[in-house]
């Protein structure tokens, strides 16, 4: 079984590897130090478990744990963590592998043998948990693989029936994210113009109108434009003002 260790800490990348290399089940394919790097590392080596630390600087367990649960064959995910029992109890609830650290022999061999891809449902609702600030990045699959945008490369996102258009300067991209979670998350740096539509504030040029006649918002990198609703046109307005 093929497993790769993700941890910011070396210390533990250390003790996860002295107890792995105990027995010849298992062959150690890499180390990870932070959520970013165990996503492109599990696209380029294709483990059968990962564990994964939970608090890491950046792009943390649980985000990059979501992301990789979205390739074709996502290995399991075994998190480790240092939480203290009550903050565990999240995790319990929704009955997703873990090892509380200093991580024992024993209890790290019994995951391993139980290790089993966790579903959609239960990362959505890990990820309900999180109380952190939003993300830096947006996963998106382009030709089977994983790539991050980071959010400041955003200009807008536009919902067209179940998916979401994020466009870039150089490029668009189709997530599966509900543009109502998208606003909630980036409500500091996005706005809302239209029913299918927010867009980047730092990326607003200015207010035109299209061949039809409706108010339509520019931006600074890209030509197109997009409706603006009678709705949040005063909003719009001051905003560009301001």
């Amino acid at each position: 079984m093929n497993v790769l260790i993700v941890d910011d800490e070396q210390l533990a990348r250390q003790r996860l590897r002295k107890l792995l290399t105990e027995t010849s089940e298992y062959r150690i394919i890499g180390e990870a130090e932070t959520g970013e790097d165990a996503l492109r590392k599990t696209q380029a080596s294709n483990p059968d478990v990962v564990l994964m630390d939970i608090r890491m600087p950046g792009m943390d367990g649980i985000e990059a744990a979501s992301y990789i649960n979205r390739l074709d064959k996502p290995p399991a995910i075994i998190f480790t963590t240092a939480f203290s029992d009550h903050a565990l109890q999240a995790f319990e609830t929704h009955a997703i592998d873990y090892l509380l650290k200093p991580i024992k022999r024993n209890r790290l061999a019994a995951a391993l043998d139980a290790a089993k891809r966790m579903n959609k449902a239960q990362l959505s609702q890990l990820l309900d948990t999180k109380t952190d600030n939003s993300r830096q990045k947006i996963c998106v699959k382009t030709r089977g693989a994983l790539e991050l945008i980071p959010v400041e490369e955003i200009i807008y996102f536009k919902a067209d029936q179940k998916y979401v258009t994020l466009r870039t300067a150089e490029q668009e991209y189709l997530i599966e994210e509900s543009l109502k979670a998208l606003e909630t998350e980036f409500s500091q740096h996005f706005i809302r113009i239209h029913r299918n539509a927010l867009v980047a504030q730092r990326m607003l040029n200015g207010l035109t109108k299209n061949d039809d006649g409706h108010a339509c918002v520019s931006f600074k990198d890209v030509d197109d434009l997009l409706e603006v609703s009678r709705r949040h046109l005063p909003c719009i307005r001051k905003k560009l003002r301001s």
